[in-house]
């Protein structure tokens, strides 16, 4: 029997599914139970490794700007 980590898991969960698919899997989980933020912690690494610095830097001021509202 193999070991498999929650990374893993998470990531033979999705491997297979269709664009749509992801969409309804991350729709589903934002603002969803708790215990869906480490799939969606995986699935942003994901994301994040295979972003050109340029993609890295517009996340991070989208967070940022989403952390500090300007009033």
């Amino acid at each position: 029997m193999q070991n498999f980590n929650l990374r893993q898991a998470i990531i033979m969960r999705v491997q297979d599914k269709s664009s749509e698919e992801l969409t309804d899997i991350i729709d589903s989980s934002i603002n969803s139970d708790e215990k869906t933020l480490p799939g969606l912690g995986v699935l942003f690494e994901m994301i994040w490794q295979n972003s050109e610095k340029r993609e890295q830097n517009r996340m991070v001021q989208c967070l940022h700007n989403h952390l500090h509202p300007q009033s």
